[in-house]
């Protein structure tokens, strides 16, 4: 018998699970609304980020493809390792707002301020401008952890109803794609009309404008939304040290973060090099460009809303490993497809947007499940360490693939501001686009079907165990 199917010594009793620390009440339409407002105004600033900064810093800024690979990598890395202990320090607070909404909204303004000053270009030399892009981008990517560690850690108790965690995953990533449409439909156009031919102007007051935005989502976030499960009043406080070794021995959450790694690379490596695609590949202007990544975000929308529609009926760790596969399948069609044929580009970027947007509102909704096989298999709740954990892997995955994505470029002999670029080059960015994206998908399958254990049939046993309820 496995692990999880047998019997667990240590779980919690439904009786004293619910002795007033668990609310099991449906989560409302607004309650959704403000779930998702919050991952809205992540990406007003994180959408440019992965889609434009790489594109910003070599074509804007100035600095060289090996540079911005060996930052990415660097920082990113270095950021990564701050996540876990932030998130198992949330784990110990306690307020009169919850554990997690608090932290989300103080430190929202700083986040938004840091990622203007990331994206000011100073009139300084050269060696100048790489230190400021280091210290700007690593204090970007810690206050970015600062807020999205409690806002990601509130999706694992805001409900303990296992419908309400994929419906709101799926509200979470609409309005994270209608944030990505927002910023791919005007960022480009609105560097041009507030720099003109200052490009790096531009880019200041944009994403000065979209930090404001930012910072209302987030407060509408935090108004409208609750930490339903918190830990017993009396519950003891971990050290740091115990937290993590506890949570080394939750299996579940060593695969969860293997398969957010791996889910994470193919989705960040094609779309940092969307733009490169778009205007080197396609030949598109910068107007064509928008409209060629405005067409996979709202394709991901859609995605993202069908997610809750197929998991009602299908167990979602089978529709997660069935998306992967299919993403394969037309990773590889994509790459056949001769660059003049731009109808068939497009539908197949469409249909694999679609396609790979069903499967992130699940993954994501694993590390509410992984929180709870953690609290069943060890009696330890510990949301902020596991969605740090999970956001650790995030962070690594977007160095290695920010990383991969100035490599390729760099090796291949990418020239930026050339308007005809090297077969070589050309073969660097089709590789990024697709088929170094589907040996992730690939893999993410592989990890899913060998190490993931916990589906539908399970995660009804540790509810029915944990809350009384399936």
């Amino acid at each position: 018998m496995s692990e999880i199917s047998a019997s667990n010594e240590i779980n919690v009793s439904a009786s004293s699970r619910r002795s007033g620390e668990v609310d099991t009440s449906r989560m409302s339409f607004m309650e959704k609304c403000g779930f998702g407002a919050g991952d809205a105004a992540c990406n007003l600033l994180f959408n440019p980020i992965t889609m434009f900064l790489s594109f910003f810093y070599t074509d804007i800024f100035g600095l060289t493809p090996a540079v911005v690979a060996t930052m990415f990598l660097v920082v990113r890395l270095f950021d990564a390792f701050f996540d876990p202990f932030y998130g198992a320090w949330l784990d110990n607070t306690r307020s009169k707002v919850g554990r997690y909404r608090k932290w989300m909204a103080v430190f929202t303004i700083p986040f938004a301020i840091s990622c203007l000053i990331m994206f000011y270009t100073p009139d300084v030399g050269y060696t100048a401008k790489v230190i400021y892009a280091f210290v700007t981008y690593t204090l970007l990517s810690i206050l970015y952890s600062c807020v999205n560690i409690p806002y990601c850690s509130l999706g694992n108790v805001v409900t303990s109803n296992p419908i309400d965690r994929v419906s709101c995953q799926s509200f979470r990533f609409i309005g994270a794609g209608l944030a990505s449409l927002f910023c791919t439909l005007t960022l480009l156009p609105l560097v041009g009309f507030f720099g003109g031919e200052d490009r790096a102007s531009g880019f200041f007051w944009t994403l000065s404008l979209f930090g404001t935005l930012s910072i209302f989502l987030f407060l509408f976030c935090f108004f409208y939304t609750r930490e339903r499960i918190v830990p017993p009043q009396n519950a003891p406080k971990e050290d740091l040290i115990g937290s993590f070794k506890k949570i080394i021995h939750n299996d579940q959450w060593l695969s969860c973060i293997t398969i957010m790694f791996l889910d994470c690379l193919p989705s960040f490596i094609r779309g940092a090099v969307s733009i490169y695609f778009a205007i080197y590949i396609l030949g598109f202007d910068e107007v064509s460009a928008s409209l060629f990544l405005t067409v996979g975000i709202v394709s991901g929308i859609v995605g993202a809303y069908l997610t809750p529609v197929l998991t009602r009926k299908w167990c979602k760790v089978t529709i997660y490993k069935a998306v992967k596969l299919v993403c394969i399948v037309l990773s590889l069609v994509l790459f056949a497809i001769p660059s003049d044929q731009i109808v068939l580009i497009y539908i197949v970027v469409i249909v694999l947007n679609i396609i790979h947007s069903i499967g992130t509102p699940i993954v994501w909704s694993y590390i509410a499940d992984v929180d709870d096989y953690g609290e069943w298999k060890l009696g330890q709740r510990a949301s902020g360490l596991c969605t740090s954990g999970n956001l650790f892997t995030l962070k690594v995955a977007l160095a290695v693939g920010g990383g991969l994505v100035g490599l390729v470029l760099s090796v291949t002999g990418y020239e930026a501001n050339v308007a005809e670029q090297s077969e070589t080059a050309i073969a660097g960015i089709y590789a990024l686009m697709t088929w170094i994206p589907a040996i992730g998908y690939l893999l993410t399958f592989l990890a899913t079907q060998f190490f993931y254990k916990l589906n539908r049939q399970t995660m009804a046993k540790i509810s029915k165990d944990l809350y009384g309820t399936v």
